[in-house]
């Protein structure tokens, strides 16, 4: 529901993007998420350690549409930065994947998995996501009635279901 509340924008403020709202408040309320070109998910991937409670929460500026930035921890320069307030930090050490909570504080708490654990929990949230954007137009055609189809049914869970994509 968080994707939608982000996206729960006065069309005005998008009109080059999506039609009127609609006047039901279920229409209304996912409006964005059906008409936008391009989705705005704010915080990224929480990741949290079960046995010390400790959670890594991506910063400002920080959402699922940078998963890159994971790619680059488990495949690429081995670092990335994910926001500010938190500053938080992942980067790969050999084999180990430590997520710092604050980068910016010492003695941040830190979760560290392997790099293998970490590539797994990316992969899984990948499944749920493109399953979940799969899941949405059959939705809609159930549970909200239009005299008119979506605009090209939702530009940007179309194209948000090829960008969280994970794989290269």
């Amino acid at each position: 529901m968080h994707i939608v509340a982000c996206n729960d924008i006065d069309p005005g403020q998008r009109q080059d993007e999506c039609p009127p709202r609609p006047a039901d408040p279920r229409g209304s309320f996912l409006h964005g998420l059906l008409t936008f070109g391009s989705l705005f998910g704010a915080g990224g991937l929480r990741v949290t350690n079960s046995a010390t409670g400790t959670a890594f929460l991506p910063g400002c500026r920080n959402g699922p549409e940078d998963w890159r930035d994971w790619s680059e921890v488990v495949d690429g320069s081995g670092q990335a930065s994910f926001g500010h307030d938190p500053d938080a930090f992942a980067e790969h050490l050999r084999d180990t994947a430590r997520l710092t909570v604050e980068a910016e504080q010492s003695g941040s708490p830190v979760i560290e998995l392997s790099v293998t654990e970490l590539r797994h929990l990316l992969d899984s949230a990948e499944r749920d996501l493109t399953n979940f954007l799969g899941l949405v137009p059959d939705w809609v055609s159930q549970h909200l009635r239009t005299r008119e189809k979506p605009r090209t049914f939702g530009p940007g869970l179309l194209t948000a279901r090829r960008r969280f994509v994970l794989r290269r």
